[in-house]
């Protein structure tokens, strides 16, 4: 680890990181894919987007991308869910590759240990990315109590994992 990092006074004074977006396709399949094979929670804004959450504040807007314009995620910007355990990752895993053909996810990827955390990635059909991980509660939050790595830093292969609850 390097030495502390010691965080500026900001420019601006934010209080909490709201929501970010999604393109989709089609606004009501997407919302069936989102409340049936997620659980997310969902409200419908507009005609042209639908407003998604799982367990908190933060949303996701995912909205209708004009005919023809509907961009492909790049895999580093995928959107991570956790679980509790490797085990749930598993059970998750198998689950995706049942309901492949039915909601149209592809690129579906094996469980592995990366990054700190056990997960998989696939695409859904509106070539957005998902990761289903392993990860303490709180999330990420265990990174920031390790503070600024070195190097490789979480993506080294020997980096410790952190200790699920």
């Amino acid at each position: 680890m390097t030495e502390a990092h010691e965080p500026k006074q900001p420019a601006l004074k934010l209080k909490f990181i709201s929501h970010g977006t999604l393109e989709v396709r089609d606004v009501d399949r997407s919302r069936e894919f989102y409340e049936e094979f997620f659980g997310f929670e969902t409200v419908r804004t507009s005609k042209v987007s639908l407003w998604i959450r799982l367990g908190g504040d933060h949303v996701y807007v995912a909205v209708k991308a004009p005919p023809g314009e509907k961009a492909v995620m790049p895999f580093l910007y995928h959107n991570g869910i956790d679980v509790e355990s490797d085990a749930e990752v598993d059970d998750a895993y198998a689950i995706v590759l049942r309901d492949a053909e039915k909601w149209g996810l592809h690129d579906i990827t094996k469980p592995i240990v990366q990054h700190g955390s056990y997960s998989f990635y696939f695409r859904d059909m509106d070539e957005n990315f998902w990761e289903i991980l392993s990860n303490p509660k709180g999330g990420y939050g265990w990174m920031f109590e390790l503070g600024d790595q070195e190097g490789m830093g979480h993506l080294k292969r020997s980096f410790e994992r952190p200790k699920l609850d």
